[in-house]
């Protein structure tokens, strides 16, 4: 049983706290299937280490993880990527998808694109998720 290696990167000037964006890149991760159903996870020290952080910010983001679902503990065997099930209403799923959106139109206001720039951007983000695990088209 290997390993995977996480490939998330922690920003030091980013605004969400270093848990959260491990939250977010493991997240990332798992959509984009490059963590596919079944891999476990490097242990809280060795992405410690990896990421060269506290083990106690490890911890806490995949005590976060757990809590969301995402990743499951085998006793004994560690921390692995469990099956998608959403455990959302799909009125909190339309609130959280209401708020990602409100969020970034807040950030991207200000900046100097237009609407089919900024579009343009969200797809390709999209894009990457498309056919992974969990994902379906809802047009």
């Amino acid at each position: 049983m290997s390993v995977s290696n996480v490939k998330i990167q922690i920003v030091t000037g980013d605004s969400r706290p270093i848990f959260k964006q491990i939250v977010d890149g493991v997240r990332m991760e798992i959509a984009t299937g490059g963590l596919p159903v079944g891999t476990k996870l490097p242990s809280v020290r060795g992405l410690a280490m990896q990421l060269m952080i506290n083990a106690n910010t490890v911890a806490k983001a995949y005590n976060e993880l757990t809590a969301q679902g995402l990743v499951e503990p085998r006793q004994g065997l560690g921390l692995f990527v469990s099956e998608p099930r959403q455990l959302l209403s799909e009125e909190e799923q339309q609130k959280r998808l209401k708020s990602a959106v409100d969020n970034l139109v807040n950030e991207v206001a200000y900046l100097d694109f237009g609407s089919e720039e900024i579009l343009r951007e969200v797809q390709k983000a999209l894009t990457k998720l498309d056919g992974a695990p969990g994902t379906d088209d809802r047009d």
